[in-house]
């Protein structure tokens, strides 16, 4: 492990938060009661959601054809992406918050943690806006069904998965989830002054976020994302990987679980003799 060398102008390491006393505990602790409360929005909003689908039809038929349409799935994608994916960040975001607060001691100026989230965000949405085009796009194709938001196809769905699978073993899924697990180390040697630099800094860490992650987001087109259970259980699994001390091995060993999934739908998939 290399020595921990922190940007120009970044707080000394030895201003972590834990040795700042009461008034960072009370900022983390506001910070972190706002995250919860977005998330609980994000999921409820959800929860509602599927819901009606649910109550719907199953032989309606609902394409995403005007702009209105697509701005609605947009809209749920991304809150879809801010419930799954915020609580993993948790760490990183209240980690910048403490750290802003030693910088605003010392003479910097003081950046609303917000700032942060919302470069964060704003990489998320990002995702959301390729998953709303391929959605459309495999809608007008007629290769997603769009009441279940799931591709028709078994053989497409085996084929996912043993890409996720494949993506979990790769060098560049590790260093993603490296930044992603190391949050007071990203903070310190990426520290940028300013809310410009704060907005990059939570882009390039939604960024690395995206490329832990995406693959597994993209399972939901295999899954259907409105199936809630598949929805919590990958929220559960990055946030594993993330916070927990094997979380490296976990996702070797989900990758694995996925290829074997995989392998077994692209079997079921084949014509009988």
């Amino acid at each position: 492990m290399g020595i921990l060398r922190p940007s120009p102008g970044a707080p000394e390491p030895s201003a972590r938060p834990a040795a700042a006393g009461w008034p960072f505990d009370r900022q983390r602790g506001l910070i972190a009661g706002a995250l919860v409360a977005l998330v609980a929005l994000c999921w409820l909003h959800l929860a509602r959601l599927a819901a009606d689908m649910a109550a719907m039809d199953p032989d309606m038929t609902m394409p995403s054809e005007g702009a209105l349409d697509l701005v609605l799935l947009l809209a749920m994608w991304w809150i879809m992406m801010i419930g799954m994916m915020l609580p993993g960040a948790m760490p990183m975001i209240l980690t910048f918050a403490s750290i802003a607060r030693t910088a605003r001691a010392r003479g910097q100026p003081y950046v609303p943690t917000a700032i942060f989230a919302a470069g964060y965000l704003v990489a998320w949405g990002g995702f959301s806006v390729v998953a709303t085009l391929a959605q459309w796009g495999l809608e007008q194709a007629s290769l997603l069904s769009p009441m279940a938001m799931r591709i028709t196809s078994p053989a497409a769905g085996g084929a996912l998965f043993v890409a996720a699978g494949l993506y979990q073993l790769t060098p560049l899924k590790r260093r993603c989830l490296s930044h992603c697990r190391s949050p007071f180390g990203f903070v310190l040697n990426r520290w940028r002054s300013g809310l410009a630099g704060a907005l990059g800094m939570g882009l390039e860490h939604g960024l690395y976020c995206l490329g832990c992650c995406w693959v597994l987001m993209a399972l939901l087109f295999a899954v259907g994302a409105m199936n809630l259970l598949w929805v919590i259980g990958l929220a559960a699994v990055v946030l594993v990987e993330k916070l927990f001390p094997s979380g490296v091995w976990i996702a070797r060993i989900g990758g694995l679980l996925l290829i074997a999934w995989g392998v077994a739908l692209l079997v079921g998939s084949l014509p009988g003799p």
